[in-house]
């Protein structure tokens, strides 16, 4: 059974029949219609940079059971990538989408004859072919050309299923790799342990981006197997499948099932479960999730679970390209986080140690990409699932001394820069998400602000990063300024005046670093003055006083507070000015260049985070109608439904978050202030549930790709000039009609009390 009812997670989508009847006679039934996953495609994203994973799970499980590719590299991060026609077996757990490869454990590869030594991957991979290759939202099947097997996979939250069907052979196999990892991941400690002719068991301790993985496993197979024989490179070290309970292994430990003859078309199941706390953990998962449970079951529920979080959102459009861009959305934004705890709640904490939790415990949280769009998607369709992932952040602030900066396995990688999980954390106590205790919470996010690390004892001693003291110090110190923003909320509600003042005046440090003279942001010295020499074109992937962005994408990072950036510039016809040539002077981001600056349109670079809010700036400056058409292009530019529909790393569902809020037609450039900016929707209409059984609607009337402007709004029936909604008009449920033209209506939104803003009332 699965551990909780898969309606939850993020914003999802239904098509309607009628619509479909009428838009599609490819699909013009209401069972048709029902499956919502044949408009999801795992593969958009794989080429170019965006480094998905592809293969089959269920939202937010722990496995990610796919293949892998022999082909290491940036664009291998996840195993796979659409250029590559190799496989070196199919491993239960991948990255998606991130810029550093990990994970890859326990991996699986189906074979014919006899194995060759040394056992190496490159001496037993097989090629494939795309064209013999499916790839739905819970289930993946290929081709192995080498030994002309047919591998299907499916999964569970914690239990990946195994079908393979070999041709007539006299020695049909399975090797088991548990030294191969992806990317930085690196073994360190392995166990494979035949426990009967029909299981096996054991772990995978792994060292890289995560100092201290642990992957524990139990597989069960339908057919009994003859003989485990495990290698160590060239050596066989054990004949009957037995190892000491402690054994280190040297590189290239493998272990090889031999099952005998099969005759054409016969096949061979698995079932293999993992865990993070021990190999009782992961039976009892396997005994939770798949006992009794056949290959097709387990196939049909995990499109099942897919359908109810598509479902959870009704979505009418002709467009069929577009839909399948935003299903995919959906699909990549609900891969992470991943579930963390064993059925029995047991799980290993940041600490090492094992504890127990009655809820949901969560890892892989990319927050420094996913605070901006993916954490305020969840609180709108997910409350249940916020609360859990809030209440994990609060467990590892307990244990490791701190919330998380980018939580992998359990451990803190502290990769990329900020503590952005104070405003997930704040966002979540300020919207009234139930199930947190705020004073914990508050605690948490509080005593992040008293580290030293990273810059944070320079903010409280001098009121700023000196670029010459600390790397990345503008990059550093304006997401700070961000989470003290963000306290100061949670502070001033919960009526902590003295936090409230304090915090917000720290919010305020991003003005250290404005020069007025150009109006850029750049590095400070600890002497007073400017770094020199300054080139607001330059980025380097790290080391400068930005972090994968330069000088024109970080002058708009202060999402928090635009109105207080604006009134750095002369007028804000001068901010509007500096504003237009981001998106005008081309980009040139000198010999050291990052190569997460992409998906550019002049200096704005949508392939990566930090511009993710800066095209909705225009709404606070009463220019609602050039979001509008940014949104547009964007969109229509830089995602589509092909492999190479992303234009930059996917970031463990970010990306695809940005993409499913524009498509609905508003984002929330303020991640915690509770304000949804209004672009320019793509579908005609959108309904979802808003909390106890209300319904929220927003219905777009002339829509079509020239009419790309807001002309008039209403809300319930009521004309509506503001430039935003709340949460609290999408949790009080309604409707809002948005009317379409082909030329900006400049007064929509103009005004000044209809403008978007820092503080919403």
């Amino acid at each position: 059974m699965y551990h909780k009812p898969f309606l939850l997670g993020t914003l999802s989508a239904v098509l309607m029949a009628g619509t479909l009847t009428a838009c599609s006679s490819s699909a013009s039934t209401a069972e048709t219609a029902a499956d919502l996953t044949q408009f999801v495609d795992p593969t958009i994203g794989s080429g170019g940079h965006g480094h998905v994973f592809v293969g089959a799970n269920v939202p937010f499980g722990a496995v990610q059971l796919g293949p892998t590719n022999i082909s290491e590299g940036w664009d291998w991060c996840s195993g796979y990538h659409a250029s590559d026609t190799t496989v070196i077996g199919f491993a239960h757990t991948h990255l998606s989408g991130t810029g550093i490869g990990d994970k890859g454990d326990v991996l699986f590869m189906p074979i014919t004859g006899s194995v060759s030594t040394p056992v190496k991957a490159a001496n037993y991979l097989s090629t494939y072919s795309h064209a013999n290759e499916t790839a739905q939202a819970g289930y993946y099947k290929t081709h192995l050309d080498r030994y002309g097997i047919d591998a299907e996979m499916t999964a569970t939250t914690r239990t990946g299923f195994h079908r393979y069907t070999y041709p007539a052979t006299d020695s049909a196999g399975i090797l088991i790799n548990l030294y191969k990892g992806i990317g930085w991941d690196a073994a360190s400690e392995l166990q494979l342990v035949a426990v009967n002719d029909s299981t096996v068991e054991g772990y995978r301790f792994s060292k890289g981006w995560a100092p201290d993985d642990r992957v524990y496993f139990v597989a069960e197979f339908s057919r009994p197997f003859k003989a485990l024989t495990l290698y160590a490179d060239t050596t066989q070290v054990a004949a009957n499948g037995k190892m000491p309970a402690k054994t280190v292994i040297i590189p290239n430990a493998y272990g090889v099932l031999d099952f005998g003859p099969l005759a054409d078309g016969e096949r061979i199941e698995a079932r293999v479960a993992i865990s993070g706390v021990s190999v009782a953990g992961a039976r009892a998962n396997l005994a939770a999730e798949a006992a009794g449970k056949s290959f097709d079951a387990v196939h049909e529920a995990a499109r099942g679970a897919w359908n109810r979080l598509l479902g959870h959102m009704r979505v009418e459009s002709c467009d069929t390209a577009r839909l399948r861009t935003f299903y995919t959305a959906v699909y990549h934004a609900s891969i992470y986080p991943a579930v963390f705890n064993d059925v029995t709640g047991e799980y290993r904490g940041a600490d090492g140690k094992i504890h127990q939790d009655t809820t949901d415990i969560y890892t892989i949280f990319s927050l420094w990409d996913t605070y901006r769009a993916a954490h305020p998607l969840f609180t709108i369709t997910a409350p249940e699932r916020v609360s859990g992932m809030v209440n994990s952040f609060v467990r590892i602030y307990e244990q490791q001394g701190k919330v998380p900066v980018w939580h992998l396995a359990g451990n803190e990688t502290d990769c990329m820069v900020g503590v952005p999980s104070v405003q997930v954390i704040a966002d979540a106590i300020l919207k009234g998400i139930p199930g947190i205790d705020t004073a914990k919470a508050y605690e948490a996010i509080k005593a992040y602000a008293q580290l030293d690390d990273r810059g944070l004892k320079q903010v409280r001693e001098q009121g700023y990063i000196a670029a010459d003291q600390e790397g990345e110090s503008v990059a550093k110190a304006l997401e700070y300024c961000i989470s003290d923003w963000s306290i100061a909320q949670v502070a001033k509600q919960l009526g902590r005046t003295d936090d409230y003042e304090y915090f917000l005046e720290r919010s305020k440090n991003y003005r250290h670093y404005f020069d007025t003279t150009d109006c850029f942001m750049k590095g400070r010295l600890a002497d007073g003055s400017w770094r020199t020499p300054f080139n607001p074109d330059y980025s380097t992937h790290r080391g400068d006083d930005f972090c994968e962005g330069n000088a024109w994408q970080y002058t708009w990072m202060v999402p928090h507070d635009f109105e207080g950036l604006f009134a750095l510039f002369p007028s804000e016809a001068a901010a509007e000015a500096k504003l237009d040539s981001t998106f005008t002077v081309p980009y040139n981001g000198g010999p050291n260049a990052s190569p997460d600056i992409s998906g550019l349109i002049g200096q704005y670079a949508q392939g990566n985070e930090p511009n993710h809010s800066t095209i909705y700036a225009y709404a606070y400056l009463g220019k609602q109608w050039k979001t509008a058409r940014l949104a547009r292009q964007v969109m229509d530019e830089y995602f589509s439904d092909t492999v190479d529909g992303l234009c930059g790393n996917e970031d463990c569902g970010q990306m695809s978050a940005w993409y499913v809020f524009n498509a609905l037609g508003f984002y929330p450039a303020n991640p915690a202030n509770g304000a949804f900016v209004l672009g320019s929707p793509v579908f005609d209409r959108v309904t979802f549930p808003a909390g106890d059984g209300k319904a929220f609607t927003v219905v777009t009337e002339n829509n079509g790709p020239q009419n790309i402007y807001i002309q008039s709004a209403t809300l319930n029936g009521q004309p509506y000039e503001k430039a935003y909604i709340t949460y609290r008009d999408i949790m009080d449920g309604g409707e809002l009609t948005l009317v379409m033209g082909p030329t900006p209506n400049e007064a929509f939104g103009s005004a000044a009390d209809a403008r978007p803003r820092s503080v919403m009332q």
